[in-house]
């Protein structure tokens, strides 16, 4: 079934005045006549006016309906090709990406995989907001937000890209000097090194076999920003508390290391968020697919 006219019935009375016939005009729309005269009559009752005359033998323009024909001569090709623009949006690699990402993970692992995502787009381009709030991305102009949460919100398509356990860890420098915190109870003795945007306070929270501790610490140093507190820690100021995306490296190549590593702290799922709507952009599909395939696959542990 074919949709109603967009353009309200001026296609069709632009179509039949320039036949001067309601049955050529439906062939060349590919409408049905009387589908073709009820859009022309839903024209002129919008209009206040007669456009055309009719009568069993001819249809003549009226005084009206052909001043409003020139005026209009030229107009539908130009609209079809704002369509065409418009859908080249959802079917193209095309446009402008706006996204939010917050900066850590931007900084550890996003930079190549933007640059690359750019040279295989060349009609598209990136604006991305480094940020922790959880920006409203339909009231802020948003496609595409990537988020350390697990709350669900309406109206939103989340993706999950993948899981970053939480570890403690320290420079072996301060563990040197200060030991290593064998019970949970002892953090309160050590510096402490916080995340700021925590929802949950100046707490630490660990596992271990259905028991469930939360630790009150006082921050000796707090900042809203992990890489921070990555590099305060490896040079040896105290224990932090961090995602393995943001550690990674520092851990491996044994800058940091771990400590109370039999308690379980629990981990930050990583998800990509985009509103949920059946005409998603392509790219926005595209680069979030992209984005999946070629993080490193050390990029959460």
């Amino acid at each position: 079934m074919r949709s109603v006219d967009p353009l309200e019935g001026l296609a069709s009375f632009i179509t039949v005045a320039k036949h001067l016939s309601f049955t050529k005009a439906a062939e060349e729309l590919g409408m049905s006549r009387a589908t073709v005269g009820a859009q022309v009559q839903a024209l002129e009752a919008k209009l206040g006016v007669r456009l055309l005359q009719r009568s069993t033998r001819a249809v003549v323009l009226t005084e009206a309906g052909a001043a409003y024909f020139q005026s209009l001569i030229g107009i539908i090709p130009q609209v079809r090709e704002a369509e065409r623009a418009a859908q080249s949006y959802q079917e193209e690699v095309v446009g402008r990406l706006k996204m939010t990402v917050p900066p850590e993970f931007a900084q550890m692992h996003m930079a190549p995989i933007i640059a690359e995502f750019l040279k295989r787009n060349p009609s598209v381009s990136i604006d991305v907001t480094f940020s922790h709030r959880a920006i409203n991305l339909i009231d802020e102009g948003y496609d595409l937000a990537i988020r350390g949460t697990i709350v669900l919100e309406p109206n939103l398509i989340t993706r999950h890209i993948g899981d970053s356990p939480l570890i403690i860890c320290a420079a072996p420098e301060y563990l040197e000097k200060h030991g290593a915190p064998t019970e949970p109870i002892e953090l309160a003795d050590h510096a402490c090194l916080h995340f700021s945007g925590l929802r949950w306070g100046n707490v630490w929270v660990l596992k271990r076999d259905g028991l469930t501790l939360r630790i009150p610490i006082v921050p000796r140093y707090l900042a809203n920003d992990g890489i921070t507190l990555r590099d305060v820690a490896v040079a040896g100021a105290g224990l932090t508390l961090l995602p393995m995306f943001e550690i990674g490296p520092e851990i491996r190549d044994g800058r940091l290391v771990r400590v109370l590593d039999s308690w379980e702290i629990g981990s930050v799922p990583i998800h990509a968020v985009y509103p949920a709507n059946k005409n998603i952009a392509s790219k926005v599909r595209r680069f979030t697919d992209f984005l999946v395939k070629r993080l490193p696959q050390d990029a959460f542990s």
